[in-house]
């Protein structure tokens, strides 16, 4: 006898059914796992991240195809991925969350599909695109058609680079191939319990014999503090997507807009400390945060990547509710010299900013390049080129301020006035120059020191002369270097007043399809 055809209460029930059927992913027992472990599940990594209520999934029934290797009906719930848009703080975003408790969060053909699909509509929208990572890597069941799909996702990576933010996340392993993808966006966030790669701990052993641990190949600091991969390490999930927002609500959403400005009763009252953070000794150190942290709105500054090239120190925040991108020398640390992997750190960061229309804010003090042969080896010329390149392609307003030391190639390379520039100031302690007073007199007055006497005292005079006459601000003012000279507890003042009349700056360059920045 024929089965009687299902009703409309029956097949609505069949939907709830199967909904929540594939709400639970691998399963309770998985998902118990994922806690135990330390790691939300991917849905709630979503629900955390988005607006209550906000959360629009795409491909919920999404199934892979494949038949080989014990696959032909085995069941994977969204294959493995939860994509779709939501709201964070009222504006929209596409992500795409992978979730451990269905083949590892392995990424097959359908699952790299669906990530695709979730950047395009990013692309479509003009909106930012977040990447919760948490997978094995590869389905080695599909087996190409894995490669082809990590292949697809990389080259979506890189048609969104520049047009919306793309943030990744790295909750749990992200190894081998996969690793690229969070690579190719512009920020990385990475929890503790996480580790990124490219070869694991057991390959290493076996092709060099070297042993070391996964956390000390792909942990969090680890990829920080060597590599510069990471730029914000979280003690776990709920602290890595509370950065996330933080970090999206400096953000426009793409890049023909600007940052949201945030309204408020912004104080612009001279600052009561900003003029005793410098130390009377031009060689002690500072902590350059201090003067930051004295400069933004409520003190509030997102570090990026602070325990990478610490000789330099970038970041958002705002000033008078406008988002700013900081790149400040950290005396603390080398003297805030300039080197390959502090060069490297704040080019990427400036064309980021550039790239979205955030102005940059820098603060200089810096007695000029590393000397070395292991530098110079390394290729310092050419990662320090990235840096004036990245400064002279900007468009945005470009703020300069000079606290202290302003050395040789490195005072033009924390964007000068040739380069651009659009405010150059100067606190009454900078010393702009070609090199320090100490050493431009042994070489200026060299024949003088020699011939006198009491060669220590002629050396100091001539070193007080060299700095009265050259390191100071108002001969770099005198020859238009610098545009004013100010007080520094009025610097906040200076740089808020001096962005709102740069707000509708233009900047037309000559026609081509790209620079080639010397990488």
């Amino acid at each position: 006898m024929a089965q009687a055809p299902k009703t409309h209460a029956q097949k609505l029930e069949e939907l709830k059914q199967k909904k929540a059927q594939v709400m639970l992913g691998g399963g309770a027992d998985r998902i118990e796992k994922q806690h135990a472990a330390g790691k939300l599940s991917a849905r709630e990594r979503v629900d955390l991240l988005t607006d209550k209520g906000s959360f629009q999934e795409s491909g919920l029934f999404a199934q892979h195809r494949a038949t080989l290797f014990g696959m032909q009906g085995k069941d994977a719930p969204s294959d493995g991925v939860v994509t779709g848009c939501g709201a964070v703080d009222g504006r929209c975003v596409h992500l795409a969350s992978q979730d451990f408790t269905v083949f590892g969060g392995s990424a097959g053909e359908i699952h790299c599909d669906k990530i695709v699909e979730a950047m395009e509509a990013s692309l479509r929208t003009g909106t930012p695109f977040v990447f919760i990572n948490d997978s094995g890597g590869a389905r080695v069941q599909e087996g190409i058609d894995s490669l082809a799909g990590y292949a697809k996702v990389f080259y979506h990576n890189t048609n969104l680079s520049g047009v919306v933010p793309q943030i990744s996340l790295i909750c749990g392993p992200c190894a081998g191939g996969a690793a690229y993808s969070p690579a190719l966006t512009d920020f990385i966030i990475q929890t503790r319990q996480a580790q990124m790669f490219i070869t694991g701990p057991a390959v290493i052993k076996q092709v060099t014999g070297e042993v070391v641990s996964a956390e000390e190949l792909g942990g969090a600091e680890a990829q920080m503090h060597y590599s510069g991969v990471v730029h914000l390490v979280a003690e776990d999930d709920a602290e890595a997507i509370t950065l996330c927002r933080k970090l999206l609500s400096f953000l426009p959403s793409n890049n023909l807009e600007d940052a949201p400005i945030l309204a408020g009763d912004y104080s612009l009252e001279p600052s009561k400390t900003m003029g005793s953070i410098i130390p009377e000794d031009p060689r002690a150190p500072y902590d350059v945060r201090d003067v930051i942290c004295e400069l933004v709105d409520s003190g509030d500054f997102l570090e990026l990547q602070a325990t990478f090239a610490e000789n330099i120190v970038v970041g958002f925040g705002r000033l008078a509710g406008r988002s700013v991108g900081i790149i400040a020398n950290q005396p603390n640390h080398l003297a805030g010299v300039l080197d390959i992997n502090s060069s490297d750190k704040a080019s990427r960061f400036i064309r980021f900013c550039n790239a979205f229309n955030i102005p940059l804010v820098t603060l200089v003090d810096t007695p000029g390049f590393m000397p070395g042969v292991d530098q110079e080896y390394g290729g310092i010329i050419r990662h320090g080129a990235k840096l004036l390149f990245s400064y002279s392609a900007a468009t945005v307003p470009k703020l300069t301020v000079v606290l202290r030391k302003a050395y040789g190639g490195a005072y033009v390379a924390m964007c000068a006035k040739g380069l651009h520039a659009d405010r150059v100031l100067a606190w009454p302690t900078a010393e702009i120059a070609v090199m320090g007073a100490e050493g431009a007199a042994e070489i200026v007055f060299k024949r003088e020191i020699e011939k006198a006497e009491d060669q220590a005292a002629a050396r100091a005079e001539k070193v007080a002369l060299y700095r009265d006459t050259f390191s100071n601000p108002y001969v770099a003012a005198g020859r238009r270097m610098v545009d004013d000279i100010i007080d520094p507890n009025e610097t906040r003042i200076a740089l808020a007043r001096a962005l709102e009349v740069l707000a509708t700056k233009r900047d037309l360059r000559p026609a081509k399809k790209h620079g080639l920045i010397p990488l």
